[in-house]
């Protein structure tokens, strides 16, 4: 299980005579861990070069990168364009997921409860709270819901998985958009914290009536139930890939200013509706231009060798054109007037 993603991978290949490898450094996001945590290993054992990711959510990643700590940020939280341009950062996504909510109901197992945004919005606001409640099983005729208070459980940190899933509440709950919003710090109003994805996994899976909400690989890893979700359509699908890709099929990327889309109830059958993207944070001035370039070597070499990987961890992999999209955004990271690294 995900219990703490703290990824050191091996010590630097030195070979005799020659230069030190490129090492090198970032921070953010619980959500894209598993599949940094496989890409890592895997272009250490290539080319000798070590990745050392901190997994200490979205909001950390973000302070850690305008603190200058770190090489790299990672967000599932994209920027505004105006808060780039503030910080003099540039942003990129790597794969996109999905979020799903997890239960622990007696009885109930993966993909057997169906939950609305409405209905949801309602629970993490307190406002249903027991599993039998008249709102649940409206949605759920012949499930058999116990009488069990309801326990939510959420992220302590700050998190872009909390800002998708609120994003996703404030879209479909009038209750929760008035009263919350969507963020990555959230002000919960009910439940208990979690650190990390898999910190709400943990929690969710020894607290009988919880109900939280992670990326989906830390449910199918951690053996935690998880709901269908209602989406735009009026559908219940499951999350997999194939749902997640399809809230993705439409994303303006080219178009949004700063790279900023969110994948939050697309419109399609098919769609999961809490789905999103993760984001990588670099500066367009780098004071290390030589760290930069090896980050920007990784993420190119990730978006080559790395689709197979991704899609066997369940996230959607970028489309060829897209990536290509990216690597030319690259050639705005710069020093000295030159770009720092340029895709081959």
């Amino acid at each position: 299980m995900f219990r703490k993603f703290a990824i050191t991978l091996g010590a630097a290949a030195v070979l005799a005579g020659a230069a030190q490898a490129d090492n090198f450094t970032g921070a953010g996001a619980t959500f894209p861990a598993p599949v940094y945590t496989a890409w890592a290993s895997a272009y250490r054992a290539a080319t000798g070069n070590e990745l050392n990711y901190q997994a200490i959510g979205s909001g950390g990643g973000i302070r850690q990168i305008k603190a200058k700590t770190v090489d790299f940020g990672a967000s599932d939280k994209p920027l505004q364009l105006g808060e780039l341009n503030s910080a003099g950062l540039i942003q990129f996504p790597t794969v996109i997921g999905g979020i799903v909510p997890i239960v622990n109901v007696p009885g109930i197992t993966s993909g057997r409860l169906h939950l609305s945004g409405g209905v949801l919005g309602s629970i993490f606001l307190g406002q249903i709270k027991r599993w039998d409640d008249a709102q649940i099983k409206r949605l759920n005729p012949g499930v058999n819901l116990p009488a069990l208070p309801i326990t939510v459980v959420h992220r302590s940190d700050g998190s872009g998985t909390s800002f998708i899933f609120t994003s996703f509440l404030t879209a479909t709950s009038p209750a929760w958009a008035k009263s919350v919003g969507a963020s990555d710090s959230v002000n919960w109003p009910t439940g208990l914290g979690g650190k990390g994805n898999d910190g709400v996994a943990a929690f969710v899976k020894q607290t009988v009536g919880s109900i939280g909400y992670v990326e989906y690989i830390y449910a199918r890893k951690d053996t935690v139930a998880y709901t269908l979700v209602q989406n735009k359509a009026g559908q219940y699908p499951q999350p997999d890939p194939t749902s997640f890709g399809a809230a993705a099929a439409g994303a303006p990327w080219g178009r949004a200013p700063g790279n900023y889309v969110l994948l939050i109830n697309q419109p399609g059958a098919k769609t999961w509706p809490i789905s999103g993207a993760t984001f990588i944070l670099l500066y367009k001035h780098p004071e290390n231009a030589a760290k930069s370039a090896a980050v920007l070597k990784f993420f190119d070499w990730a978006y080559k060798a790395g689709d197979a990987t991704a899609a066997r961890l369940d996230y959607v992999p970028l489309p060829l054109q897209v990536k290509n999209l990216f690597r030319k955004q690259w050639l705005q990271i710069q020093s000295g007037g030159k770009p720092v690294y340029v895709s081959k």
